[in-house]
């Protein structure tokens, strides 16, 4: 062996195998990114066909989250309440917007 003390090789030098608390988690995940990008479009088109696979995209990533994996909840959170939000903007005008009653001549 040699005689350095930083010799990766000695065997007195082994530490046991610790994982991490957390892990970094980036923020470009594939549903939640779409998720997100289906609410905002919800709200300009008003398209109630968008918003349910949107809201379905949201539940995915809070269920699917691990406390290992992450240092704050906040955006599955976030996400999940945009969708919603979204969705209600999409019904929304189905209960305010009304039909006046064609009135029929007299005659």
């Amino acid at each position: 062996m040699s005689q350095i003390k930083d010799d990766p090789r000695d065997s007195s030098l082994e530490v046991a195998l610790t994982f991490p608390k957390t892990w970094y988690q980036e923020s470009s995940e594939g549903l939640n990114t779409s998720g997100m990008f289906l609410s905002g479009l919800i709200m300009v088109t008003r398209n109630r066909f968008l918003a349910w696979p949107a809201v379905l995209f949201s539940l995915n990533n809070l269920f699917n989250q691990h406390p290992a994996r992450q240092k704050g909840d906040a955006s599955s959170w976030s996400n999940l309440m945009l969708c919603i939000a979204a969705l209600f903007a999409s019904y929304i005008p189905l209960l305010i917007i009304t039909r006046n009653p064609v009135s029929t001549p007299v005659a």
